[in-house]
């Protein structure tokens, strides 16, 4: 464990939810926030709640040069980074048939490719400092909810991305974590729990009807970073779940013999009536266009 004082910590997705939460709850505990999103108000916000030494960049983690641009800004600035909390993240429930596969599409480039992207223009400054790399991954690896197929796909990715580097970097003094974390109460779960067909969908999975407070995750994540821990489970429970993926789906398939076909049904409907794009921008994916919006999962 390496004491937070004096370690600079880059946050993407940082504008709101869990990446706000936990820059705030880091800045408290003496570490220098770097901050990147999409929303230059709401960074300013957070920054300035940070305290005096907290800097925010505007960047998109879906356009590389952007981010090159902060990554480097923030190096130049504090000369170092220590710890980066790959978090920016997007949502859109639908099922896939119906879905505009640009939306689907958006949801890999922000959630698995944008953590790809981070993770190689920061890596020459953690192999530097020798520090610590957190991607932020969802239950949604482990239980793959039915309505939100492009998420699940883009969060395996990136639990994947994270237990190969974690390999491939130990022996450089970098360490590396992956964070699992079911619903918690932040602008990105609204969204969804408000979509006129998927509301319900997600009540109606075991394992992924409670939402948890987000000030329950910001403890968890503090505390992951704080220790470097190689996984982080909001709850903890998560953990356990990895013991039995081989069965998980199929319970998954028993429980929504009912409500997918209903829910399948409703969403065409849905279409059909109101327009592709128009049901898009009631799944929460097509209106505020920020990577960030929806962080925390």
């Amino acid at each position: 464990m390496r004491p937070l004082p004096g370690q600079v910590v880059l946050v993407t997705g940082a504008s709101r939810g869990i990446g706000a939460a936990v820059a705030r709850r880091l800045a408290q505990e003496g570490a220098t926030l770097a901050l990147i999103g999409l929303e230059p108000d709401e960074l300013k916000k957070v920054a300035e709640d940070c305290g005096p030494h907290a800097g925010w960049w505007e960047a998109d983690v879906t356009d590389t040069e952007s981010l090159r641009a902060a990554v480097e800004a923030v190096a130049e600035r504090y000369g170092r980074i220590d710890v980066v909390m790959a978090n920016a993240g997007i949502a859109a429930p639908g099922f896939s048939r119906s879905m505009d596969p640009k939306v689907w599409e958006r949801v890999l480039d922000v959630n698995l490719y944008g953590v790809w992207r981070t993770v190689h223009l920061t890596l020459p400054h953690l192999l530097a400092s020798k520090g610590y790399l957190l991607l932020v991954s969802s239950l949604a690896a482990i239980v793959r909810i039915p309505g939100l197929a492009s998420y699940n796909v883009a969060k395996a990715g990136v639990e994947a991305m994270g237990d190969t580097l974690r390999v491939e970097l130990k022996h450089l003094g970098v360490r590396v974590g992956v964070a699992h974390m079911t619903f918690v109460d932040t602008d990105m779960v609204r969204g969804v729990d408000e979509h006129p067909v998927f509301g319900t969908v997600r009540t109606g999975v075991p394992l992924a009807s409670r939402v948890y407070p987000l000030e329950f995750a910001v403890e968890k994540f503090t505390d992951g970073i704080r220790r470097r821990r190689r996984t982080v489970h909001v709850p903890g429970w998560i953990g356990a779940m990895k013991v039995f993926r081989w069965l998980i789906p199929h319970v998954i398939e028993a429980g929504s013999r009912f409500s997918v076909p209903r829910a399948d049904r409703a969403a065409v409907a849905d279409i059909e009536a109101r327009g592709l794009a128009e049901s898009t921008r009631a799944s929460g994916a097509g209106g505020r266009a920020d990577a960030e919006k929806a962080a925390g999962r």
